[in-house]
This record gives structure tokens, C-alpha cells and sequence, in this order.
């Protein structure tokens, strides 16, 4: 896990309102993180440092005289009712046992995993040690070993969670309502002032997404064309994955796992981890050698694979959240993301029989 400067614990009050949407929760106050502590019966906190990477929840490095550990506070409002959470650390606790690189939450005194404290919610994992890793600075053989960890980790989910009953279909994005968005989208960027960079770039994609969406309307997926429903990670990535030099040291937040066509999450992932961070171009020579090992597992066979590659590209093509998040929301937390989406979904476009062979071939 990594972690940013050292930082003073804020002092002990009672905790603010919910946060306005676009923004953070305040800090963790002292008294949470005594608290939390004292309910696993740790030693006191002598040192607190956030963990610098994700958009959501937050996350404290907790240094004691036990040792160090990694605190939790649930803030997404989507993923953090105490059923929803104590479902997930079943979970990942039953992967641990297997021995999958996940870490398992730590039993207070009470055998509980989710402690509350003032209408927050927290858990205490230990401390693991790692960095993450983008996927281009993989060599191939790592790159086949992270396939066939995802892979592992759906059959095992497939085998800890409940059994699930395949739905009759999957409805994919509606080209109507993107439209629709977009014009929305469109009037706010123009409308923006000062109007900068970030509005120009977003009306010039913008406009593209109507010619994209004008070529290939007629390739939406039907209901029934997703491949296989289970249960997934929800979120892998480079930034949920930490590294010991060549080993896998864990699979992190778990907060969003959920029934998905599993093909799919194999697809989302490896056009997040192998992907130019500049430009979003894919490095399809690392992408075969992930689809290959991941297909190898069993979770996944080419023809579902060729799906779920046809499907991520189709919601794709429709989805405009980040520009969402910064027009709707003034949540400006995705926008360093954006310039790579926007040129990975362009250049996907342009050479999609390339991208499904490394997938499916």
C-alpha cells in the first residue's frame, strides 16, 4: 500500500454532514482512529498517513507500537451500508484462505469486521507492503501471471459467494440517450467561463462521439449477446493491485464486488493496465499475452471473451462520465484522466478487428 506525507491527527469532534457531492469527507478525527483501535484492542496511534491513490473512499496508514496498519473509512455512499461491507469482507477473508493475494479484514473484539463511530464506518486490515504498477512497465511474462490471477480470482469467487442465477439478458447503452447527454454536455462546455483547455478538448470530443456513435449505431449489442454472469472484483486495476518486485502482493478494494459478466472485467481491466497513459492506446502485445492466460483459467473461452470485448467497446462508445462528473457534478476529481479515455476510445474504433484479435485470437 502506498501512502503520502505524514500528517497530524485532526483533533477529536463530533463529525460534519455528509460531504456535498464532489468533494471528500473531512479528515478521520482522532477519536475515530483511537476508537478503531482500541475495538481490535491495538496499541494507540503514533503516526496516521493517508494512502495517496483513489477517488473514493479514504484510506490511513496507522503506525503503533503492535506494528503498522491500513484503516478504512467507508465514505462512497454506494458501497458503504454494513451489510454491503460485512458481505465483502466474507468474502475476501474466504479468498485469503485459499491463499489468493487478498487481504482479509481484521475481527474486532466482538468477532466484527465493520466498527462504527459517529455514523462512520471503518475497517482494520494489516499493513502490506508493495507499490503499484502500470501494466506497460510489465514485462510479458508478468503480464500473463496477472491474467491468470484475475482469472483465479473469479473461479474462487464463483465458489465463496452465492450461487447466482444467469439473468435472461443484459441491456447495453442506448445511442438516444447518449445523444441526448451530449448535447447537454455540449451546451455546458460552451457555456463554461473561463473557458479554457479542458472545455475546448471536451466540445472537440464531444463532436467526435457524435460522428463515432453516427458510424456504429447499428452495432449495439442485443440482450442476450453478454457473455456469462458471476461475481467479480469490480474495480481491478493498476491502482488495486500492489506489486513486491515480481510478485503479486495484493488485491485491493473490494468495495464493488458485484454480479457481472465476468469476460468483461478481464477486457475493462487490461484497457486500463495496458494502456499509454498519455495517449490511452493500447499495447495489444501485452493485451494477448493477458487474454491468453486469462482464458487458459477456464473463467473464460474465446467466443465469451469476443463478447465481452464487443460489449466493453460498446458502453464505451456510450459512456460520458468524467465529462459528467465535471460539467453535473463540478467534480473535477477524473479530469487528468480524461485526454487518454477520450484518445483510447478513438483509436479503438479505428482498429477493432486489431484489439479483438488480441483478445479473442
Amino acid at each position: 500500500m502506498t501512502d503520502g506525507q505524514t500528517i497530524s491527527l485532526a483533533p477529536a469532534r463530533p463529525d460534519a454532514t455528509a460531504p456535498p457531492v464532489g468533494t471528500l469527507s473531512p479528515p478521520v478525527p482522532r477519536s475515530a482512529v483511537a476508537e478503531v483501535l482500541r475495538a481490535h484492542r491495538t496499541a494507540p496511534p503514533t503516526a496516521v498517513v493517508p494512502v495517496a491513490e483513489g477517488l473514493l473512499n479514504r484510506g490511513y496508514r496507522v503506525s503503533t507500537a503492535d506494528g503498522d496498519w491500513f484503516l478504512k473509512c467507508y465514505v462512497d455512499r454506494a458501497t458503504a451500508g454494513r451489510p454491503a461491507i460485512t458481505a465483502q469482507h466474507r468474502a475476501t477473508t474466504a479468498l485469503a484462505a485459499r491463499g489468493l493475494p487478498v487481504p482479509a479484514p481484521v475481527p474486532d473484539r466482538d468477532g466484527r469486521t465493520v466498527t462504527a463511530y459517529r455514523g462512520r464506518l471503518f475497517a482494520l486490515y494489516p499493513w502490506v507492503a508493495g507499490s503499484h504498477r502500470h501494466g506497460t512497465g510489465l514485462d510479458l511474462v508478468r503480464c500473463g501471471e496477472l491474467g491468470t490471477l484475475l482469472g483465479a480470482l473469479h473461479g474462487a469467487l464463483a465458489e465463496v459467494c452465492a450461487p447466482l442465477r444467469q439473468p435472461d439478458g443484459v441491456l447495453s447503452a442506448e445511442v438516444e440517450e447518449t445523444e441526448r447527454i451530449i448535447g447537454d454536455l455540449r451546451a455546458l462546455a460552451r457555456a463554461h467561463r473561463p473557458y479554457g483547455p479542458f472545455d475546448r478538448l471536451a466540445e472537440q470530443h464531444l463532436t467526435e462521439r457524435l460522428d463515432l456513435l453516427a458510424a456504429h449505431r447499428h452495432r449495439r449489442p442485443g440482450p442476450t449477446a453478454a457473455p456469462p454472469t458471476g461475481w467479480t472484483h469490480g474495480d481491478f486495476h493498476g491502482l488495486n493491485v500492489l506489486h513486491r518486485g515480481d510478485t503479486v502482493s495484493a488485491v485491493l478494494d473490494w468495495d464493488k464486488l458485484a454480479p457481472h459478466p465476468i469476460a468483461e472485467e478481464a477486457v475493462r481491466a487490461a484497457t486500463l493496465l495496458f494502456n499509454d497513459r498519455a495517449t490511452g492506446v493500447l499495447d495489444l502485445v501485452r493485451v494477448r499475452h493477458w487474454a491468453r492466460a486469462y482464458r487458459a483459467t477456464g473463467a473464460a473461452d474465446a467466443e465469451q471473451v469476443a463478447r465481452a470485448v464487443h460489449r466493453v467497446w460498446w458502453e464505451r462508445l456510450n459512456d460520458l462520465w468524467m465529462l459528467q462528473w465535471h460539467y453535473q457534478r463540478g467534480d473535477h476529481r477524473a479530469d487528468p484522466l480524461f485526454p487518454a479515455a477520450a484518445g483510447q476510445l478513438a483509436r479503438w474504433c479505428q482498429d477493432y478487428e486489431q484489439v479483438m484479435d488480441a483478445f479473442a485470437n
